[in-house]
């Protein structure tokens, strides 16, 4: 028993404490708990008719997976809130109390920098709807969706600089920032050598900015990289993603794209314009070849209507070559389109004209002493197609 009542007496008096020498602590803590119930009642009340009720009626159904973001970190900015204000009805010690405003005021920063981000990312799920890169002519989406891409991770950046500034700055005791201040003088020629060590971080930041203003790349654009033929998949803060013909991808940093030359070949308009070439004897007819590849190229909708030419660029010795040049709307129907193109001229030829391809040609010499053999007169050379 007498165990038990220095135990009661322990306890009383550490709830003393707690509640500032309070006579009665029992009660405080009953009135706050009734107070800090009440208000997390209240503010999940609130949160329930803003975000059950009132923003879910006024916004469509497109948007309500962005407006879903907003739940999670306005629901404890809310019970933050609720639980900050309760705390005087508890009636703590000054010293406990303060502590206890400390950690809800640092809780309550993060809550915010987390409500920062989720903004961050709705506003790029807003751009990413209205701005589709699948459309034919996606030239603005794909600027967007750059830019886009850089800023985000440059807002978060600064908003990770703002928040850790703000729960620094809550620590107001002057050997804190003491500390500190020694920690940084101490640290000078750490400092060097971490920036040192920093600089391609840096410079591919730099790069990074770089490429949302200039705009040499974007999203979606089909670039030449080290001879390699891709798509620009990915523009992160370090590096880009470029998604090769075999569905490899290359990693490139930043800073190559704008230290080194390279091939765009949508910077502009994703419309190209290609070749191919086909070499026949000078006997063939030029314009039955043209008319036939005008029949072709109005036959597949991989053409788009704009360019077309069949004309004589060369002669040799013994050919002459003809040089086939359309247009596609973008890279990979381009590509498909001369291969198209370039087999039907050739069985078009074959069908028609197959005497006009490039052949060997003999001649009998009736001075030959044995009279049955030929003499070589001309020769095809070989050419690529």
């Amino acid at each position: 028993m007498h165990f038990f009542a220095t135990l009661s007496m322990a306890v009383l008096a550490v709830f003393g404490q707690i509640f500032g020498g309070s006579q009665n602590p029992g009660h405080k803590i009953i009135l706050g708990t009734a107070v800090l119930l009440g208000a997390i009642f209240v503010s999940i009340g609130i949160y329930i008719f803003v975000f059950r009720f009132l923003l879910r009626r006024k916004i469509s159904f497109e948007h309500y997976g962005t407006l879903r973001r907003f739940r999670k970190p306005a629901f404890w900015v809310f019970l933050i809130a609720a639980t900050m204000s309760a705390c005087p009805a508890f009636g703590f010690n000054a010293q406990i109390e303060a502590v206890t405003e400390h950690v809800l005021h640092i809780c309550l920063l993060l809550c915010f920098g987390w409500l920062l981000v989720v903004c961050v990312y709705a506003v790029e799920d807003l751009l990413i709807r209205r701005y589709d890169i699948s459309a034919a002519d996606n030239l603005s989406a794909r600027r967007i969706r750059t830019q886009m891409a850089v800023m985000r991770r440059l807002a978060l950046f600064f908003i990770f600089l703002l928040i850790a500034g703000l729960v620094l700055y809550t620590f107001n005791h002057t050997r804190v920032w003491q500390y500190g201040a020694g920690l940084i003088a101490s640290a000078g020629l750490a400092s060097l050598a971490l920036a040192s060590a920093a600089r391609t971080t840096v410079g591919n930041l730099l790069a990074g900015i770089q490429i949302a203003l200039t705009e040499p790349i974007r999203i979606d654009d089909v670039v030449i990289v080290e001879g390699q033929w891709g798509r620009i998949e990915e523009i992160t803060s370090a590096y880009v993603v470029v998604r090769i013909w075999n569905l490899q991808r290359l990693i490139v940093p930043l800073t190559w794209f704008i230290e080194n030359p390279f091939q765009n070949w949508t910077r502009t308009s994703a419309e190209l314009m290609g070749t191919f070439y086909i070499y026949v004897d000078y006997t063939c007819p030029i314009d039955p070849l043209r008319e036939e590849f005008t029949r072709i190229l109005k036959s597949t909708p991989l053409w788009n209507g704009k360019v077309n030419v069949l004309q004589v660029t060369d002669l040799f010795k013994t050919t002459m070559q003809l040089r086939a040049l359309m247009s596609a709307s973008d890279s990979s129907k381009l590509w498909d389109l001369r291969c198209y193109a370039r087999e039907h001229m050739i069985g078009f030829i074959q069908k028609n004209y197959p005497q006009h391809l490039p052949t060997l040609r003999f001649a009998a010499n009736p001075d030959h002493p044995e009279g049955d053999a030929g003499q070589l007169l001309t020769e095809a050379p070989q050419h690529p197609a």
